[in-house]
């Protein structure tokens, strides 16, 4: 006679027992989730470097336009300060054009980029 232990071989070669159920009335703690992945928030720093760049670019330009005028050919010294003046005046905007386009660009890239990844 041989004695039965009340374990059952598994039908399959390599089949794993099922996982032992709890006694009646008790159960099982539940497991805590798994920690949530950190977000790397690479388009922030991208778009905070963006900025620093033109801010640089901007202040650059301000304190490059301060000069001498003796360069100014035939204009006298305060014409030639005006014009100066006018010209920098005129780069900085340009500037900040650009600024305000390449912002609106990557605003509506990033809006683009998470509408594809919602849910």
């Amino acid at each position: 006679m041989t004695e039965d232990s009340g374990v059952q071989a598994p039908t399959q070669p390599y089949a794993q027992p099922p996982y032992p159920q709890p006694p009646y009335g008790q159960h099982y703690a539940p497991q805590p989730p798994a920690p949530a992945r950190k977000k790397r928030r690479m388009f922030l720093w991208f778009f905070l470097a963006v900025q620093a760049l033109f801010l640089i670019w901007i202040i650059s330009g301000i304190a490059g336009a301060s000069g001498d005028p003796s360069d100014c050919g035939s204009l006298s010294k305060e014409a030639c300060n005006d014009a100066e003046a006018v010209g920098t005046g005129i780069g900085v905007f340009l500037v900040v054009v650009l600024w305000m386009v390449v912002d609106f660009l990557l605003g509506v890239g990033y809006a683009i980029y998470r509408l594809a990844r919602r849910p």
